[in-house]
């Protein structure tokens, strides 16, 4: 398919990892809604996924697929890149979305949650970028990662998570120059989208109680935000943007 102002994705190929619920799902039906083809990671969300897919698939046959792999197992991530190009002949735009978020408190710091926390947040992007560099620079695409407004300014009792999230914003930078100038590296750092399913109502509110906006985001907000920098952002990259109401300029 020829891309066209209506469906500027058109015949592009997207792999979102995480991309079976919550903020991974919005962006895939965003990109999707303007052409785009569809990789769906998961790695435990098989019903998610499969509903997900039905549904883009409902919408355009055969313009989205799951795979299920643990992002923790290096060896296997060239088999996502494998999968959009077995099935769509390319890659055209990586989102690195999959993550852990749970408290580590000093005292508490277990090697097995260290390695879990840097190994979704930081490792597993740096080997996928890795793995699907050479097709990302045949289509000059795009590298999307997920950050966190808590790695430029820290969470207490998130150590280990906020240093990840660190580690990954200054990837975002460094595969910005890297991959220059076929491919463009952005980030994008989400405030208070989506809660959490046991977060506290009084928290909630305390949180919201300092974005400049005074109020929460929704999950299409960030789906506009990979929108952009997947269609209207040539001239763009090295960047995060943070999508929290301005959260981020009143911690």
């Amino acid at each position: 398919m020829t891309p066209t102002d209506a469906q500027p994705l058109a015949g592009h190929a997207v792999l979102i990892t995480g991309g079976a619920r919550r903020l991974g799902a919005a962006m895939a039906r965003a990109l999707h809604a303007v052409g785009a083809n569809v990789v769906i990671h998961h790695l435990t969300s098989t019903k998610d996924a499969a509903t997900l897919v039905a549904a883009l698939n409902g919408v355009r046959e055969s313009s989205a697929i799951a795979v299920q792999a643990d992002l923790l197992d290096t060896a296997r991530l060239p088999q996502l890149v494998a999968a959009s190009v077995r099935q769509f002949g390319r890659l055209d735009i990586l989102i690195n979305n999959a993550s852990t978020f749970y408290p580590t408190p000093i005292g508490e710091i277990t090697a097995g949650k260290f390695d879990d926390l840097i190994g979704t947040n930081f490792r597993a992007p740096l080997f996928l970028a890795q793995a699907a560099a050479a097709q990302l620079r045949q289509q000059r695409g795009l590298i999307l990662n997920m950050v966190d407004i808590h790695g430029m300014k820290p969470l207490k009792n998130y150590a280990t998570y906020s240093a990840a999230k660190a580690a990954l914003i200054m990837l975002t930078k460094s595969l910005a120059r890297e991959l220059a100038p076929e491919v463009r590296v952005n980030g994008i750092a989400p405030g208070p989208v989506m809660w959490p399913a046991d977060a506290d109502a009084t928290l909630q509110a305390q949180i919201i109680g300092k974005t400049l906006l005074k109020r929460a985001g929704e999950p299409q907000d960030i789906g506009k935000a990979a929108l952009y920098f997947a269609t209207l952002a040539p001239y763009v990259t090295g960047q995060v943007l943070a999508v929290d109401g301005g959260r981020s300029q009143g911690l």
